[in-house]
């Protein structure tokens, strides 16, 4: 046994019950800053909800989705660029296929990528300007039936408009 740990446990009852409360108290405005949030998309089948972190810095952009092992089916990641611009990913250092969709500031999907292969470093870019990318697991925009002109809904999209 390490007798240079401290153990919560050799507290008083009363004073466990105040370090608890005051964890709980400064972790939930920590939850609420999050960057996840849902967004939906409707689509002629029907509306399709995920998770998704955004990601606006470029140091965020940059990092993406590289890394990660696995990812929800109704999970992803939306990049903002904050303005419309043409805009290219590749899937460098990212293990899992993803689709792109990449979509106008008014939340219309310009054009999709399906099943971007790991770590592949080709060009993956937008079929002209936009201001959003949300990367999904691959194959689910066809599951789905997500089509180029469907429409995309989160606060960030209807804060642009």
């Amino acid at each position: 046994m390490n007798e240079d740990r401290w153990s919560g446990a050799s507290l008083p009852r009363p004073a466990r019950a105040t370090l608890a409360a005051f964890a709980l108290v400064i972790g939930l405005p920590l939850a609420a800053c999050s960057n996840e949030a849902q967004l939906t998309i409707r689509a002629a089948g029907g509306d399709h909800v995920f998770t998704v972190e955004v990601v606006d810095t470029p140091e965020t952009r940059a990092k993406g989705l590289m890394y990660v092992q696995e990812l929800a089916d109704d999970a992803g990641m939306l990049f903002d660029f904050k303005e419309e611009r043409p805009v290219s990913f590749w899937m460098r250092n990212t293990y899992i296929p993803l689709d792109m969709l990449f979509i106008e500031a008014d939340g219309t999907i310009l054009n999709i990528h399906v099943n971007a292969r790991p770590h592949d470093t080709t060009s993956i870019p937008s079929a002209g300007p936009v201001q959003f990318v949300l990367e999904i697991p691959g194959g689910r925009s066809v599951e789905l039936g997500i089509e180029a002109g469907d429409q995309v809904e989160h606060a960030r999209i209807t804060a642009a408009q």
